[in-house]
């Protein structure tokens, strides 16, 4: 079972930039892809990105391709969640997950990070 920790919320002005990073612990960690997830108040659970076990592929949902960038360092079992031009609409708390499958997560998940967007 791995363990999940994510970070680097906050709150930001429209236009503002936040990273977020997702430390894991308990198991390999290079062997999955990775995924960054969101849920808005009253939504669902959504896909955001995700990233293969050797940072080679990543994959984006329409709503945030061109501003936000994911990346791993497999040697701080970390994956990160750069996220430029925020929009209101990205506020939502952010989940990694260690198990991403056709943009769903099978692994565990963190506590999440809440990232508030101002307008």
């Amino acid at each position: 079972q791995v363990q999940l920790v994510e970070s680097g919320g906050g709150l930001v002005q429209a236009g503002g930039s936040l990273r977020l990073s997702c430390s894991a612990s308990g198991r390999t960690f290079r062997s999955f892809n990775m995924g960054w997830f969101r849920q808005a108040p009253g939504k669902e659970r959504e896909f955001v990105a995700a990233i293969s076990w050797s940072g080679g592929s990543t994959w984006y949902a329409d709503s945030v391709k061109g501003r936000f960038t994911i990346s791993r360092d497999n040697a701080k079992n970390t994956v990160y969640l750069q996220m430029n031009s925020l929009k209101p609409e990205d506020t939502a708390v952010y989940y990694c997950n260690a198990e991403v499958v056709a943009q769903r997560g099978f692994g565990s998940w963190g506590q999440g990070t809440q990232v508030t967007v101002s307008s």
